[in-house]
């Protein structure tokens, strides 16, 4: 994708494009990233190297190197883990901000980029939809010992966002209700793996991202979906500009990039990703998100902050 500098002016390529390449830290799977970085160049001229890691792994890593930052864009993971990072984030308003949907909130730190549905998703050959459970309540069950995928709440936003609804429905029970439902995990290494555990029938469920789940359904697998009953939670990722990164231009046009309508329009309909704007249907087949019993999960600083939540995380797998 590299151009020289006389073919970026040519195409009328910005002049920013010739101070370096965009540098994004991103959770995204490797699928999204390779269909829309190619897009992301081609649309603007610029160069975007990508660091791909677990959510925990890019906070942890942004944050270390906070006097010396590395990255421009902090791309794709929960909105509670960039507002933990909110004092190494450089506010930025994009472009399309009045079009994105205000129940998403407004946040100075960082962008709602999509809205994640997270669901169940279920092997129909090993356990048919009618049978599978409908709620968090009914994942308690120990008949589900060792049948239900997840990512570790350590390692994945999608996981520790799951817990977080599960402590957000069941209030002050939350705990002993997760450390239940936890009894029944195999846990994968990232939300990513969970959809194919279900699909190898490594395990017959598994908690991940609605659009996670239906790359496999729209790819053949003999997979459904199951939306809990009790709560499902409808939360932001999020986009963010690295505070003091090396090419702040080019990470502000990503974003605008990000939040386009062309780019939204592309991430519901090719990738099944939910739009966060106004203007953008949802992917195809999939309910209405007024349809859902949409749960408002609480903060990460509103059930102690990241550090506490994790220690108590571990003691409830029994780490």
């Amino acid at each position: 994708m590299s151009l020289s500098a006389a073919a970026l002016l040519a195409l009328g390529a910005p002049a920013f494009a010739r101070s370096g390449p965009v540098v994004i830290y991103t959770a995204h799977k490797s699928s999204i990233v390779d269909e829309l970085l190619p897009v992301f160049e081609k649309e603007t001229g610029l160069k975007a190297e990508v660091v791909k890691l677990g959510s925990g792994d890019i906070a942890r890593r942004a944050r270390a190197e906070a006097g010396a930052p590395a990255a421009d864009v902090i791309w794709s993971i929960s909105g509670g883990q960039l507002n933990e990072l909110a004092e190494i984030l450089a506010p930025y308003a994009p472009r399309d901000a009045d079009s994105i949907d205000p129940q998403f909130g407004r946040h100075e730190a960082w962008t709602p980029y999509t809205a994640v549905v997270y669901v169940l998703a279920v092997n129909t050959d090993e356990l048919s939809l009618d049978e599978a459970p409908k709620s968090w309540e009914a994942l308690r069950d120990p008949k589900w010992k060792g049948q239900v995928a997840s990512a570790r709440a350590d390692g994945s936003g999608s996981a520790m966002q799951q817990l977080q609804t599960v402590l957000s429905v069941y209030g002050d029970a939350g705990w002993d209700v997760y450390k239940e439902i936890a009894a029944n995990f195999v846990f994968t290494n990232s939300s990513g793996a969970v959809p194919r555990f279900v699909a190898d029938a490594e395990t017959s469920m598994g908690l991940t991202l609605e659009d996670n789940a239906l790359e496999y359904v729209h790819g053949g697998a003999p997979m459904g979906i199951v939306h809990l009953t009790d709560g499902t939670a409808i939360t932001p990722d999020g986009v963010a500009l690295v505070k003091g990164g090396p090419n702040p231009e080019g990470g502000k046009a990503f974003i605008d990039w990000a939040l386009s309508k062309d780019t939204q329009e592309r991430l519901a309909r090719d990738i099944g990703r939910r739009s966060v704007r106004t203007d953008v249907a949802g992917p195809p087949g999939t309910p209405d998100l007024a349809d859902l019993n949409v749960v408002a999960v609480k903060e990460l600083n509103e059930l102690g902050g990241a550090e506490e939540v994790l220690a108590r995380w571990r003691a409830a797998i029994g780490e």
